[in-house]
Formats: structure tokens, sequence, C-alpha cells
């Protein structure tokens, strides 16, 4: 275990256990206030987490964002400063980690990454609020830091187990909040975050693992949560989340030529449409209004359109990027044209700094204006096609058992869903911190399945039959990890990812 951890990262592990260790022998009662033993437990549990980086740190790191961002009471609180001082960890033990191991293991799309962040820095001396936007971009720098290494070291050699356990966590997290929406707690702070987390998440991973080999009792067990997911996505009443959920859930179908199920899904959805017609014409007729008032147009005038909710937030950025067309307003801050000495939070985004674009891709436009979105736009060109790339390969070998499928929809839907939200370049949001991590798993698993059928697959054959899915494991555990596990050992030497 120690030998996978470079020296210098155990050098500053047991240097700040003997500083604890000290301040409690010298100030016995500061580890009394339950705060700093909080502070005192989390350190613990970070130097736990280093020691078995691979493991755990992935874990720890997005329960850390999804904490600060809860509405519940562990929420917030520690959290919110925490949170950051476990990005920065993270990425510098998996960066210490990827050049010891894999010094060359970056490609073309790590630098696409590395110029988006000089970019974001550069925009970051325009901004009226430059230490804000200093401290943003060093966010967003550490999270692409991170994503490039830590992220991947969590997959590498451990595909099965990874992705297993990332399938396990998407079903635990549903029924949680699941639970909780219907004890009227609103976990996730507003209707929005609701439909962003379940359209791009759970949606799309719940789906994907009733398409994998398992028991029967795995099988209607997600199916059942990945309904409970379209439920919450819907309750959210965010179009944006819904439309995630709905171009995953078909484009999944598609690709892997599961028409039937597909087909199934529709009839199912008419018929239960159907009975209520019969049954309850007042229930629907109810529904029917709901939904056109409250989803559709978002109880605003039918005759404005139905954008109407979005106009003045992408009015107001066009007007933006007119003003700063060249430069932009420095990146993660707007011109709100309030006073730049006004107290900004420390840890936290401020409304005096920022205001809402209503889209990711305008927000970076609006940013770090027209000299600088070409790197954000050839990073996010790359990622999108490495996207289209996957959902062709998918297509082509019809097997749902590989890490890059779950990946290559989660980060569509992604892709599909910051159209008309805010979050794809706001490192403190939970939702990004997850989308860029599996941007990156994402060309690793998509390089090695496509070198595996390019060393193992003859070249006039059906993939699919190449690569046949292992009888169902009897404790009912999902198949894909015997078969990643089981394809990587017939490997010869795993292959680099990039």
């Amino acid at each position: 275990m120690l030998n996978r951890v470079p020296k210098t990262v155990l050098l500053v592990a047991f240097v700040l256990l003997w500083l604890v260790l000290g301040l409690a022998n010298r100030r016995p009662g500061y580890f009394a206030n339950p705060q700093n033993l909080g502070y005192l437990l989390l350190i613990e549990a970070l130097v736990a987490s280093i020691w078995m980086y691979r493991k755990f740190y992935f874990l720890i790191l997005i329960l850390s964002f999804l904490l600060a961002g809860v509405n519940l009471p562990v929420g917030g609180g520690i959290w919110t400063a925490a949170r950051w001082a476990i990005l920065a960890i993270g990425a510098f033990v998996g960066t210490m980690i990827m050049l010891k191991s894999n010094p060359g293991n970056f490609r073309m799309f790590h630098v696409l990454a590395l110029l988006a962040a000089l970019t974001a820095l550069m925009s970051a001396t325009v901004s009226p609020y430059s230490s804000l936007s200093l401290s943003k971009v060093l966010s967003f720098f550490l999270l692409l830091l991170y994503g490039a290494t830590g992220a991947r070291l969590a997959v590498m050699g451990r595909e099965g187990r990874f992705f297993s356990g990332l399938l396990i966590g998407c079903e635990v997290f549903v029924v949680c909040i699941g639970i909780l929406y219907f004890a009227g707690i609103e976990a996730m702070g507003n209707p929005n975050s609701l439909g962003a987390v379940m359209g791009v998440v759970a949606v799309p991973i719940l789906l994907w693992g009733t398409l994998v080999r398992q028991s029967s009792m795995s099988y209607w067990r997600r199916i059942l949560l990945y309904s409970l997911a379209v439920y919450l996505t819907y309750a959210s009443h965010a179009r944006a989340g819904m439309l995630a959920a709905f171009v995953s859930s078909v484009v999944l179908c598609l690709a892997l030529r599961r028409y039937r199920m597909l087909g199934k899904g529709l009839v199912i959805s008419a018929v239960i449409v159907a009975s209520v017609a019969i049954f309850q014409p007042e229930t629907l007729s109810r529904v029917a209004e709901s939904f056109k008032s409250d989803v559709i147009f978002k109880g605003q005038n039918p005759e404005q359109g139905v954008f109407s909710s979005r106009d003045a937030p992408w009015r107001d950025t066009m007007t933006s990027i007119n003003q700063h067309l060249w430069f932009g307003t420095g990146f993660g801050t707007s011109d709100t044209g309030q006073d730049p000495t006004d107290r900004i939070g420390t840890f936290s985004s401020s409304s005096v700094a920022t205001e809402e674009h209503g889209s990711s891709y305008w927000a970076i436009v609006s940013w770090v204006g027209l000299a600088g979105i070409l790197p954000f736009a050839l990073l996010i060109g790359a990622l999108l096609g490495r996207i289209v790339q996957s959902i062709l390969w998918m297509y082509r070998t019809a097997d749902p058992a590989w890490g890059f499928v779950p990946l290559a929809i989660v980060t569509l839907a992604g892709l599909v869903h910051a159209g008309f939200e805010d979050w794809l370049f706001a490192p403190g949001y939970y939702l990004c911190v997850f989308f860029w991590s599996c941007a990156f798993i994402l060309l690793d698993e998509f390089q090695f399945a496509r070198s595996y059928f390019m060393n193992f697959s003859n070249p006039g054959q059906t993939f699919v039959k190449t690569t046949p899915l292992p009888a169902t494991s009897t404790d009912g555990s999902i198949a894909t990890s015997v078969t990643l596990e089981a394809r990587m050992s017939a490997t010869p030497a795993k292959v680099s990812g990039s």
C-alpha cells in the first residue's frame, strides 16, 4: 500500500499528524470545541483516504461537495470551506502519484484543459472583482487537475469495482432523496438542482444498470429506482433536467440497439395516460393543465413563448457580451454595477459579483469574451467528439458492459442540461465536479475499449460475439465488474488512457 503513495505525500501527512499531536499536548482545551473536533475528524478522514487514495478519495471528494450544497442539517457549515481543501489535496496527491507511475499519460484533451485554465486566469485580470475571479480560476484549475489525475487513478486497474460502486452509490442516493422528498424535505435546496442531479446523473446511470447482466432481483430493483428517478425529475418541474433525462434514455437505448425496451417504455407510458383519460378524465385534465402551466411555461404568460422565463437572463447576458465583447467580465464574475469593495463570499459565490446567464455556454462567453473563448470551445468540442465516437462504438458492439457507456451518456446529458443552466464551469457545484471527473475518465475508458477490440477482435467478426458477457452472479452483484476485470486480466498490458 505504501509503495503506491509518493514519499512527499507521506512526509506531508506525518508532519500534519505531528503538528496535531503537538497542539493537543500544548492546548488540550482546543479540542473541547465541537467545531474544532469536527475539523480534527475531517483531517483524520483525509489522512486515511490519502493512505487508500485510489479506493476512497473520489467518494470523499464528491460527498464533500454534495454536503456543501444540500439543504440538510449535515450540509453547509464546515463543508463549505472543507471541500476546497479536499479538492486541493486530491489534486496534489493525484498529480504526485500520476507523475510517479504514469508520467507520459497525458494527451491533447489535457493540454486543452490547461489552456482553458490559463485563459480563465488572463480573464480574471480584467474583472472588477479580480480577487474573487482569481479564486474561481484556482478552483477550476484544481478541478481540472484532479480530473486529469485523481479521478483517473480511482478507475485505473479497478474498473469493475469503480463502476459497480458508482451504480450502488447512485441507488442509495436516489433512495435517500426519494425518502426525503416524500417526507416534504427539499434536500437539494431547490427544484432545479433536484432536476439536474436526477436528469444528468441518476436517470442515465440507473437505466444503464438495468441493461447489464444481473440477477432478476437486481434488475427489478433498478427498474423501480429508475422509475423513481424519472418521477423526481418530473416532480422538480425542471425542463432542463427532463430534457437531459429524455435525451440520455433515448440515446442509450438506441445506441445499444435496445429498441424493444424503448418501445415498451413508450407503450407503457401511453397505456397509463390512456387509462387515466378513460377512468379519471378530470385528473388527466388537471395534470395536463398543471404540466402546461408549471413546466412548459413556468407560470409565465403562454403568449410570451416557451422560453419567456429565460428571456431576461439571456437578454442581460447578450448586453454584457456586447459591452465586454473581447475580454469579457472575468471568469466566474459579472459586471453587476455594484461596488467591488462590497463584501464577497470567501468560500462561496455572492450575488454581488455574479448573475444568472441561463446557459453555461453563454456564461463562459460573457466571462472570457471572444478573445478567450477558443480554448473552451475546443475543450467542449473534443469532449463532444469523444461522446459521439463512444455512441457509435456502442451501436457497433451493442454491449453495455464497458465503462465508457455510462460515462458517455452522463456527459452527453450534462452538455444538454448545461445549455439551460450555469453550472458547467462553476467548480463549487457538485454536478460540475462529477461531470468533469466523468469527462476525464471517459477518455481512458474509451481508449481502453477501442484498443481491446483492435487487439482481440477479428476484422470481419461482430464485436459482441468476441466479448460474451458472463453468467449472472449468484449474489446479485453487477456483472459489469466481472466482465471488465476479466477483460483486464485477458489483456497482455493495460492500455494507457488518452
